[in-house]
């Protein structure tokens, strides 16, 4: 079906379940024509239409970075969290300044999307010199949301760091050693049961691997 039908559908849903059965449709296009209304629905007060958008910049990829941090709303919160999630599941290392941003944002959803995108970027794309020093600005990042208020955020914050310790070069041994320090420290020290356990994981899976 042409993408112009599938967008004109999305534009013409009058139910929420219409709606999310248009985006599904769009979404799996795959079409970059598809991007502006994708981004749009992030806005819209539905999350299943908003997940099935998410999933459709996502597998579009890098040709959505651009349009996604041009558009990103400063004001919908709820906006803003989505698009910082398809953004961290794009990976594209141009986003890595807003992910910075977002991971110490006020709004949880935000910075819980923001902290598992920043720890796995596709650092591959970055010369080495760009790729230690940002690699370094995201370590120092996600150590501080391990202390953060929310549960959640530490969660993935502890899944971005065991992503990211995987992606440092072996001359990084010593900021390993830090992610591990930390996840002991985590695991031994946090409130919430789920957290210590994915600490516990994570740290363990390093140990192994190293």
């Amino acid at each position: 079906m042409p993408v112009e039908v599938l967008i004109e559908a999305v534009d013409r849903a009058d139910s929420a379940d219409d709606l999310l059965a248009a985006v599904e449709d769009l979404a799996d296009s795959c079409d970059e024509t598809a991007i502006p209304t994708l981004i749009q629905v992030l806005g819209f007060n539905n999350p299943g239409a908003a997940v099935a958008a998410v999933d459709g910049l996502s597998r579009i990829g890098k040709p959505a970075v651009l349009p996604l941090l041009e558009q990103l709303d400063g004001y919908n919160y709820g906006a803003r969290a989505w698009a910082i999630r398809a953004l961290s599941q794009i990976g594209d290392p141009r986003a890595f300044e807003i992910l910075v941003t977002a991971a110490v944002d006020f709004s949880l959803s935000v910075r819980r999307a923001a902290v598992k995108g920043l720890g796995s970027l596709q650092w591959e794309e970055l010369e080495i010199e760009d790729r230690s020093s940002f690699q370094q600005k995201a370590r120092e990042i996600l150590l501080q949301t391990t202390s953060d208020p929310e549960w959640v955020v530490r969660y993935s914050t502890i899944v971005g760091l065991e992503i990211l310790s995987r992606n440092l070069t072996t001359t990084d041994a010593r900021a390993v050693r830090s992610i591990e320090i930390r996840l002991q420290e985590i695991e031994r020290e946090d409130t919430e049961i789920a957290v210590r356990a994915r600490a516990a994981l994570a740290r363990q899976r390093l140990v192994r691997e190293r």
